[in-house]
């Protein structure tokens, strides 16, 4: 396993997806293994504007590779603040930054207790280890 696979400043899901906390809200985004199962992204699609609400495990996007088309999940609920305009026209920034330049989503969470919820690095990387990693 690769150390760019799990960033210590953040919590996961078994979906992939990472939640970073910020000022202001919780940036969303997925792994640098989820990149790799996808292979090269050509389309994010956020169905989501700031202001809408999403509860937690609801889809607020989709995210299309040379391989397949895959729902995004919201890791926790709340309300979208932002939504990363880079992503319309320059897919390729989850191939070549997925933890940083290539954040999807900002919400406000509902609960901060739902970001404590989910997996801390350790418990990512023990997931990437069964993942066939």
């Amino acid at each position: 396993m690769a150390n760019d696979d799990v960033k210590a400043d953040r919590r996961y899901t078994k979906d992939h997806e990472w939640a970073k906390q910020v000022e202001g809200g919780v940036l969303i985004g997925i792994s640098a293994f989820a990149v790799e199962q996808l292979g090269d992204i050509t389309l994010v699609n956020l169905d989501v504007k700031a202001g809408d609400t999403l509860a937690a495990g609801k889809a607020f996007g989709t995210i299309e590779s040379v391989k397949t088309l895959s729902d995004l999940f919201a890791p926790i609920a709340g309300k979208v603040t932002r939504v990363n305009p880079d992503l319309e026209t320059r897919p390729e920034l989850v191939n070549e930054d997925p933890w940083d330049k290539a954040w999807m989503i900002e919400i406000a969470p509902s609960s901060p207790a739902e970001v404590e919820a989910l997996l801390d690095p350790a418990a990512y990387a023990e997931l990437l280890k069964t993942a066939g990693h």
